[in-house]
């Protein structure tokens, strides 16, 4: 098991997070290839997006079947901007690679807004950590294990 994804298992464990981490047989960078490895609606995959609000690390789990309204992302939080972060900065904000990003296991925490439309499914995957992984987790768990903000982010 990747370093990575032993570090996301260990932290949803401490959580009481119900879903395990999985190892797929090959990478899932994007939602649309998540879904059609998981079998499930392209919707159901909580994409870990990494912004830069005024600078500073922001986490958006969004469902994969939406693109993240910066503007108005920027005017829910009272930033002057978002922006999509480039590889460098996610890898320093979560120790993690673009494509596996996990909702936990970052160096420190990440403020985070959760896309309420993960709501309307009873079970949504989550990145482990590491490309090739993935978890089964719920919208509240996710609002609950992130310490998170529900939001319209789309």
């Amino acid at each position: 098991m990747h370093p990575n994804t032993a570090n996301v298992a260990a932290r949803l464990r401490e959580l009481g997070a119900d879903g395990e981490v999985r190892e797929l047989t090959e990478a899932v960078p994007t939602a649309v290839a998540a879904a059609a490895l998981l079998g499930c609606e392209v919707g159901a995959i909580a994409n870990s997006l990494i912004f830069a609000a005024d600078g500073e690390p922001l986490l958006v789990l969004t469902s994969g079947a939406h693109r993240v309204d910066t503007s108005k992302v920027a005017e829910q939080l009272g930033v002057a901007k978002v922006k999509r972060a480039d590889p460098d900065f996610v890898r320093s904000a979560t120790g993690q690679p673009i494509g596996g990003v996990a909702p936990v296991g970052h160096p420190a925490p990440i403020r985070t807004l959760v896309d309420k439309w993960l709501a309307g499914h009873e079970v949504v995957w989550a990145a482990g950590g590491h490309p090739h992984t993935v978890f089964p987790t719920s919208y509240e768990e996710l609002v609950r294990i992130t310490g998170g903000t529900p939001a319209d982010v789309e």
